[in-house]
């Protein structure tokens, strides 16, 4: 309500439909389990046979990718579409993925941030007790414990930091941002669409 009591109406927008939504949640749940078991599989696959300064390296790259994309979905949300179409206009062969992006905004953010940007953060968690499990075995109960401390604490700080410095990067950077990772996905071909047969 405003001052004089009378109630405040917001428009919503219209770019999404009702089953739309809905159909992209449930895609969403399905690759975030098959992405989850994924990483979580082959992280793990991985620090069974490396040392402890590989495994912190290992640790250390996913909080680096989840950094990544946290920023990529920051920058799609913020992103502005004008600047594609004149590029479009001039035939800038990256141009219409940056559209397309911008447009799927929603759908864009939700695989980066909600998916890929959280399963590292759930992946570099289970990294860290995975260490400190294995060097468990050579070390007494007090050092491992002080070393597990300090690993959690310093990966916990350093996602949640990259992440709070990356949102103030995406937003400053959107178009920027947008059109490089066209560029990096026009390296792909795109899918062909499919006919219909009348």
């Amino acid at each position: 309500m405003d001052n004089n009591g009378a109630k405040i109406k917001f428009k919503k927008k219209a770019t999404i439909g009702k089953d739309q939504n809905g159909g992209w949640v449930f895609k969403v749940v399905i690759l975030s389990i098959i992405l989850s078991a994924m990483l979580y599989f082959v992280s793990q696959q991985i620090l069974k046979n490396v040392s402890y300064m590989l495994s912190v390296l290992v640790l250390f790259i996913i909080i680096f990718i989840g950094i990544i994309f946290d920023i990529i979905g920051v920058a799609v949300t913020a992103a502005d579409e004008a600047p594609f179409h004149a590029m479009a206009s001039r035939k800038n062969p990256a141009s219409k993925r940056a559209i397309k992006l911008v447009r799927n905004a929603n759908k864009v953010s939700s695989l980066c941030n909600d998916v890929v940007g959280d399963i590292c953060g759930v992946i570099a968690g289970t990294t860290c007790a995975l260490i400190v499990a294995k060097l468990a075995t050579l070390h007494d109960f007090f050092a491992t414990a002080l070393f597990g401390v300090l690993l959690s604490s310093f990966a916990a700080s350093l996602m949640i930091g990259g992440k709070a410095a990356g949102k103030t990067y995406g937003m400053r950077n959107s178009n920027n941002i947008v059109y490089k990772v066209s560029l990096f996905l026009n390296i792909f071909p795109r899918p062909k669409k499919r006919v219909r047969k009348s």
